[in-house]
């Protein structure tokens, strides 16, 4: 049997990634974190264990990782943001930058409810969730220095902008959350990014 083309693995690779990832969710959202094994999780995605592990350290990391595809993301989210109009500042420009990943979630809002969920209720979760966020930090630190002509090192403009950013995102799925999903999540990001861009550009 001839190897499958490059592109076809790679899809193969995405889409096992991701069956891997929902079954974790809805799984320890049934039975909680402690009940689910990471044997009961391949089992019912129906791999092996060992196949599992090839695409997550853990079951943790198989809750808070969603795609495989971080690094593009991280790309795609960089190049939304150097694209957006000169004249929005930086923390206008990277929440409109940011808006694409939060309608991905609203088509399918139940499991991202229930990861939230997860991770909420478990704070060794919230804190790899916040290790994991801190992996973005550099590459938007310094596409911020970059548009606003400023230091990452030297100049607290990009950690202010950045933490404006996480503080918008965190309130928006804080709310969405509690209200069980009654409103679409980008809704709510729209009125609360409108409230935050009131942050003027470095002097």
């Amino acid at each position: 049997m001839s190897t499958p083309p490059a592109g076809l693995r790679e899809r193969k690779k995405l889409e096992t990634h991701r069956t891997l990832s929902a079954t974790a969710v809805r799984l320890i959202g049934e039975y909680g974190l402690d009940q689910v094994t990471v044997d009961d999780i391949a089992a019912e995605a129906g791999v092996s264990t060992r196949t599992f592990f090839n695409y997550f350290a853990s079951k943790e990391d198989s809750v808070l990782i969603p795609h495989a595809d971080r690094e593009q993301r991280m790309t795609r989210m960089l190049e939304r943001f150097a694209a957006q109009p000169p004249e929005l500042g930086s923390l206008a420009a990277l929440l409109a930058a940011s808006r694409a990943d939060l309608v991905e979630i609203d088509r399918d809002p139940r499991e991202w409810l229930t990861r939230l969920r997860i991770v909420l209720d478990n704070p060794g979760l919230t804190l790899r969730a916040l290790a994991l966020d801190a992996e973005t930090f550099a590459p938007l630190a310094a596409a911020v220095a970059r548009r606003s002509g400023t230091d990452p090192a030297k100049d607290v403009f990009p950690t202010l902008v950045l933490s404006l950013l996480g503080g918008t995102i965190s309130a928006t799925l804080r709310l969405w959350s509690e209200s069980d999903g009654t409103r679409p999540l980008v809704e709510l990001f729209d009125e609360a990014a409108a409230l935050a861009t009131g942050l003027a550009g470095p002097a």
